[in-house]
């Protein structure tokens, strides 16, 4: 098989078909991620990533995933939760959904204090994106809906050069 090394075809076309399948058994069976993480025991953030192009799965995730949204047997839906996603490929522009639009300002406003902190608490390094978790939760406070977002990645110290 050609893959196309831009685009990754066909793996991008499999993963769209297992998107949309996914997606629409989700929504036929009125399930959140919530239900499948409860189904599964696979972290709710872990499989929506992985369906909106985030992570991929192993075989038995996948067959555990298909199965909770009522797509057990379907190779293309297991295949495509397999393969590994294209990450950063979406419009390089600031998105214009209200929700996302707040993943970019988050940082524009408090990227340096955290960035400051970080700096001070570890020292000169970045924190990975691939010994990496995050987790969407809800609390409530003061008897108000928030939104807890949690990222966990591990330190990567800056190597000195001699």
């Amino acid at each position: 098989m050609t893959i196309d090394r831009n685009t990754m075809e066909p793996y991008a076309e499999v993963r769209k078909d297992m998107r949309r399948k996914v997606v629409d058994a989700k929504e036929m069976r009125e399930l959140t991620f919530s239900d499948i993480e409860e189904a599964t025991g696979i972290d709710k953030t872990y499989i929506a990533s992985a369906v909106y192009d985030g992570a991929s799965t192993t075989e038995e995730e996948a067959i555990a995933i298909a199965e909770a949204v009522g797509l057990g047997g379907e190779e293309d839906v297991i295949e495509g939760l397999q393969i590994p996603p294209m990450k950063g490929q979406e419009d390089p522009s600031i998105p214009s959904d209200p929700a996302l639009y707040r993943f970019y300002e988050v940082p524009q406003v408090y990227g340096p204090a955290m960035k400051a902190i970080m700096h001070e608490e570890f020292g000169d390094g970045i924190m990975s994106a691939i010994d990496f978790e995050v987790s969407v939760d809800k609390e409530i406070q003061d008897g108000e809906e928030h939104v807890v977002i949690t990222y966990d990645g591990k330190f990567l110290p800056y190597k000195k050069f001699p």
